[in-house]
């Protein structure tokens, strides 16, 4: 029997099941996991009381290079800007609601929620 290891977007599809178990069990409402568009993808979009998250999930099993939370770069935390903005575009309902960026950090069996990990200005 031979076995194969697991591909990076499995591992991170645990990653982002586990965020979502998390988010509930802290009262946070998950709209849509997932959300693709031709500029990027945002992993879980929320909500709670008085505001609507934008939640990047990094799941890693090793520090070896670097904390999962260190990995949403400038870059990165453009394209999710840009993501939502064009998920609000697609969503006028939505628009008014007070918008935040969240990372949940994985590492091992630690969850670490970081609320308003970014904003939008640059």
């Amino acid at each position: 029997m031979r076995f194969t290891p697991a591909t990076s977007k499995s591992i991170g599809d645990i990653g982002e099941e586990r965020a979502r178990d998390f988010l509930q069990k802290n009262g946070i409402k998950i709209i849509k996991s997932n959300f693709k568009c031709k500029v990027g993808e945002i992993d879980i979009i929320a909500e709670d009381n008085s505001s609507l998250i934008f939640i990047e999930v990094k799941y890693r099993k090793s520090d070896k290079f670097g904390a999962p939370s260190e990995m949403v770069t400038y870059h990165k935390q453009k394209k999710i800007i840009l993501t939502a903005q064009l998920y609000l575009q697609k969503h006028p309902k939505l628009a008014n609601k007070a918008c935040r960026f969240d990372v949940i950090s994985i590492h091992q069996n630690d969850i670490s929620w970081i609320q308003d990990a970014f904003n939008t200005d640059f």
